[in-house]
């Protein structure tokens, strides 16, 4: 018998199941919801948003440095690594007490503790106060998350090999850092240890750093990271990560060259791993595939009345992508036709400095794909608002299709990149093409007018290059 009975139950917190507790009980159904930590999961208490804080605390440490640029004079400062830590602990406590309000908000009832699915309708709960039983009538919604991967072999002990999760609660810097991995977390905290003086080193597998966004983008990261000391190798594997007393050894695999590297503490940024475990999908029938959940457009497995969504289902893993999904659950749930999610159409962002941001295919995947391509640049260096604010690194790159107009991607580095792209996240949602943008006028001075030049680039009709 169960202890109280819901109409949904959401296990975890996080972008995609607190978005999709609230969504459901908009409309009119009793939701609870299971959290093991704090709620906002992930990527508000350990993930997202601690790493912008931090972010921006070493913006403003860039800012002093280059001081002089605005006629500042600067006597004796310092940059306090523990205070960045502890504001950025600050703002994710802020922001996880939101959710918090938003389930009081919406009458959603939330409980400490581990979920488990006994029956695709029966959710038990341990918590420190014992066992708690739901029924949930309608739904079950997985929102698990994921947790940070390792290379085979190697340990995070949150010490001297650290994943992203311990990095945001360390308040003491290393005097050297590797970074395994050039993804956007690895390039984000190389971004914040250079600001407070570490020697950083990043390690990619892969030949380019951030690997999946268009290479003139991944091409201008790495000059930029290189000229602000930042030694970046690509195209390597690490054979073995040894911690010792005090340091850690690195061996490399540099192009068939055995080399070993020593530094204070390893960050392991190699990429997320789903958390299914312990949930009880395999004996209930839940289709995996590769460690992640498979859903349909509705975001319901293979168990009718069992959905998921968020890293548990892998494609992109971003917490607005989650959210999507989350609502696309909730409508589902409560019996409306959602418009399903579109995963061609998902921004991914990297928010080191300069920012990145891209949308859709990359001039390379445009003609992979058989695509005659009209590609439009323009640079920040030209651009007044962007020279105005002392932040001229970078570029705004548009791929069209040719013959029509049809905007296929979009990839910027520079100034508030992560801003800029949903100018053509609303585009091609509306099926807008070059013409629709370029009839559309932008202020003058803003950053977003490098949107419009780019677009008449493309089109051949650039004014200010």
């Amino acid at each position: 018998m169960a202890n109280q009975g819901f109409d949904v139950v959401v296990i975890g917190t996080g972008p995609g199941g607190y978005v999709a507790a609230i969504r459901c009980a908009q409309l009119g159904l009793a939701v609870a919801t299971v959290e093991d930590d704090r709620p906002g999961g992930v990527c508000l208490n350990w993930g997202c948003i601690p790493t912008k804080a931090l972010l921006r605390n070493a913006e403003i440490v860039d800012l002093f440095h280059r001081a002089d640029e605005f006629g500042i004079t600067v006597g004796e400062w310092r940059a306090d690594y523990a205070q960045a830590i502890q504001r950025s602990r600050r703002v994710a406590d802020r922001m996880a007490k939101g959710v918090e309000f938003l389930f009081r908000k919406n009458k959603i009832t939330l409980l400490a503790g581990v979920g488990s699915l006994k029956s695709k309708s029966i959710v038990e709960v341990k918590g420190k106060g014992g066992v708690e039983i739901l029924e949930a009538r309608r739904a079950v919604i997985l929102a698990t998350g994921s947790e940070p991967k390792s290379l085979p072999g190697v340990a995070i002990d949150e010490t001297q090999v650290i994943s992203s999760n311990g990095a945001v609660r360390t308040e003491t810097r290393p005097a050297s850092l590797v970074v395994i991995g050039a993804g956007a977390v690895g390039m984000e905290f190389a971004d914040v240890y250079r600001a407070y003086g570490v020697e950083v080193t990043v390690l990619e597998a892969l030949p380019r750093v951030l690997p999946l966004e268009d290479e003139e983008a991944s091409a201008q990261i790495a000059r930029l990271f290189t000229r602000r000391g930042v030694t970046v190798r690509t195209g390597v594997k690490v054979v073995k990560v040894t911690p010792g007393k005090g340091s850690v050894a690195v061996e490399i695999d540099a192009e068939g060259t055995r080399e070993t590297l020593t530094a204070a503490q390893v960050l392991m940024a190699v990429g997320r791993a789903a958390r299914t475990k312990g949930l009880g999908l395999e004996a209930l029938g839940v289709t995996m595939d590769r460690g992640l959940v498979t859903v349909g457009p509705t975001m319901e497995t293979a168990v009718k009345g069992i959905f998921a969504v968020g890293d548990v289902t892998g494609r992109q893993m971003l917490a607005h992508k989650a959210m999507a999904e989350g609502v696309v659950a909730a409508e589902a749930i409560a019996g409306r036709s959602p418009r399903p999610v579109d995963y061609g159409n998902v921004p991914s962002c990297t928010y080191c400095r300069p920012q990145v941001a891209s949308i859709g295919l990359s001039e390379a995947a445009a003609k992979a794909d058989g695509r005659e391509v009209s590609v439009g640049r323009f640079p920040f260096t030209a651009n007044g608002k962007a020279v105005a604010l002392g932040e001229t690194e970078g570029f705004l790159k548009v791929v069209a299709d040719k013959r029509t107009g049809e905007i296929l991607g979009v990839h910027i580095v520079g100034p508030e990149a992560t801003e800029l792209i949903h100018e053509f996240a609303v585009g091609r949602t509306l099926e807008a093409t070059l013409e629709e943008i370029i009839h559309t006028i932008h202020a003058h001075p803003t950053l977003s007018e490098a949107s419009l030049e780019a677009t008449l680039a493309a089109l051949g009709q650039a004014i200010h290059i």
